[in-house]
């Protein structure tokens, strides 16, 4: 599969890269004395000098030979003494959307950190605005130096028949997608249901894409590791980041799947398993890092992949392991080796240089060789991106909420109490609990119970305007009182709303209607914090910082109104993700996610 994202391909250079090698032309740079760490055959090669030409590695000083003769009047000469040189860090899966910023502003935050590279999964924009709204986000990619490389959404919807999305991707779109330059992969399938029943649009997507000569992304929750997860590996899928225990990480890599190890702002499942990855002495090559899902304080205060790969030290990782986790284990997965994933003649020379391999704090960052970050600061600049209006004006309830809105109605029922269904929450974790609470009745109506932490949740369609519907339920968890609203509800980003009282719900609901989606927090018919996200109800138009203080705003709001879970809004907004077990709240109801059915409100 040829590369697209170098600055230049290897057939058209290499003969340049053969006469700077030898010394008959001059490097366009070369960076001294750096201690190299070689992926290809896990080592620190002290005293190394690496020569560029065309965006790419020509030569490689090592031992006793230096890159002296590469060096010409013009050469670019980098001192790297006392640095370590690793290659640029890749992202395997990554949904830039949970920044809630563009792809552009996305680079700005992440390649001052050593990110070169994403494979990155738009299906939320996909979801809301379909693969027209994913052009869109892939044109503002364009232009800057991060290789922003595409898995097209698989699941739009994520499961079929039981949520409303703004759009569908067929088995047609994905075949017609595997054409467009930016694509290497198909994104995370995550309705392994209609896998393992045969579902005819699901199995095509994977057939066109494997017809490509593509690797199938995958995303499998299920507790079942014999039948359904050999059937689910047979299909084509080759990859997972839905791994909650070593158990889990051990059965996919026995089977052949690439496992990817994730570490974001709300899943961190990277304690959960490493420690005993590393004890067992399992060959790692199937092992990559990624973040999956990183909120815009994150990414500005603690960092992207350096994070990763700095806790993954901490958790007992050798560094180098690490690093190769994040570069050429990544790269060889994706059929990208031949051009990215290691420092290497012939290579992209894209080069991170750190002070260490425990903090992973980057001095200097080059894509095809050129200078884009210097000590933490980007040296690119990003305009304003001119998004279609058709993706800032996504909002259509076809209603205005009232408190009336949220009474959940129980016809017939005495005052007293009654038994119903709803979500449990684990904090730090993507699954739910499908728990039987016991909730207050009162003039016909069901109430949220906050002195046991029950509260009301409601999904609106969001899409489809006066045709849309709704559902309500009840979750438990979050401990907060007053109420929560955000658009960022995976993964057909309808209205989530929850809260403890029908006013706080309905003012929350109101206040992104109004702005045109978001995430807001409501106590006492006052807004706290409200994060405007006017494109497709999921990313901002302000700066990475402007934004990331606005969420810090939000999560201090949270902390005010009871919560102490991380990334709580994160958490909240998988609520609606009908693809992980147990139980999932959509705009058409209860999803049971272990058999996909719908269940009832009322157990009793």
């Amino acid at each position: 599969m040829r590369n697209r994202f170098c600055k230049t391909p290897l057939w058209e250079c290499n003969d340049e890269l053969v006469r700077v090698a030898q010394g008959e032309k001059p490097a366009d740079l070369v960076i001294r004395h750096a201690n190299l760490v070689s992926v290809t055959t896990h080592e620190i090669l002290p005293d190394t000098d690496i020569a560029v030409a065309c965006g790419r590695v020509a030569y490689l000083g090592l031992g006793e030979h230096t890159a002296e003769h590469c060096i010409g009047p013009d050469t670019l000469v980098v001192d790297a003494t006392g640095l370590y040189a690793t290659p640029g860090f890749m992202d395997s899966h990554i949904h830039v959307e949970s920044a809630m910023i563009g792809v552009a502003e996305y680079a700005r935050a992440v390649v001052p950190r050593g990110t070169s590279a994403i494979l990155c999964d738009p299906h939320e924009v996909g979801n809301v605005a379909g693969l027209a709204g994913v052009r869109a986000m892939f044109e503002d990619a364009g232009r800057v130096p991060l290789k922003a490389m595409m898995t097209p959404p698989s699941c739009v919807p994520a499961v079929t028949g039981v949520e409303d999305t703004g759009a569908e991707v067929t088995a047609a779109d994905i075949a017609d997608t595997m054409g467009w330059d930016n694509v290497v992969a198909l994104g995370e399938m995550m309705n392994f249901p209609g896998i393992l029943s045969c579902e005819e649009n699901a199995i095509d997507e994977v057939r066109a894409t494997l017809e490509a000569d593509r690797v199938v992304t995958g995303h499998f929750p299920s507790p079942d590791r014999d039948r359904a997860l050999s059937a689910y590996v047979a299909s084509g899928v080759s990859s997972c980041h839905e791994s909650g225990s070593f158990d889990e990480v051990l059965a996919k890599l026995r089977l052949g799947m690439y496992v990817q190890l994730r570490y974001g702002s709300a899943w961190l499942n990277l304690p959960g398993y490493l420690p005993q990855l590393v004890a067992s002495g399992v060959d790692t090559r199937l092992c990559l890092l990624c973040t999956d899902d990183c909120h815009p304080e994150t990414l500005v205060g603690e960092g992207h992949m350096d994070r990763v790969l700095r806790t993954a030290v901490e958790l007992g990782l050798d560094p180098v392991t690490a690093v190769q986790m994040a570069t050429i284990n990544c790269a060889e997965y994706f059929g990208l080796a031949h051009d990215l994933g290691s420092v290497t003649p012939g290579k992209c020379a894209d080069i991170v240089l750190l002070d260490d391999l425990e903090g992973f704090r980057a001095r200097k960052v080059f894509v095809d060789g050129e200078l884009v970050a210097e000590d933490g600061r980007a040296l690119f600049e990003v305009e304003p991106y001119a998004w279609p209006e058709w993706m800032t004006h996504t909002m259509n309830l076809g209603f205005t909420p009232t408190a009336e809105t949220f009474r959940f109605d129980a016809p017939g029922r005495p005052d007293g109490t009654a038994r119903v269904r709803a979500m449990g929450i684990e904090p730090g974790d993507t699954l739910t609990r499908d728990i039987v609470v016991e909730v207050p009745v009162r003039d016909g109506a069901l109430l949220a119970d906050p002195a046991h932490d029950v509260l009301k949740v409601c999904v609106f369609d969001r899409h489809h305007g006066a045709d849309g519907t709704h559902a309500q339920g009840f979750v438990t968890g979050f401990g907060i009182h007053g109420a929560l609203a955000q658009t960022v509800s995976h993964d057909a980003h309808n209205l989530l709303v929850m809260g403890d009282n029908d006013e706080d719900m309905a003012l929350a609901a109101r206040t992104l209607a109004e702005c045109g989606g978001g995430e807001v927090a409501v106590a006492d018919g006052r807004v706290l914090a409200l994060v405007e996200l006017p494109v497709c109800g999921l990313m901002s138009t302000e700066r990475v910082e402007q934004v990331a203080e606005k969420v810090a705003r939000a999560r201090a709001a949270w902390a005010e109104m009871g919560c102490t879970m991380p990334s709580p809004f994160m958490t909240m907004g998988v609520m609606s993700l009908a693809c992980v077990p147990e139980l999932r709240l959509t705009n058409r109801g209860y999803v049971n996610c272990l058999t996909f059915e719908m269940e009832p409100l009322l157990v009793d």
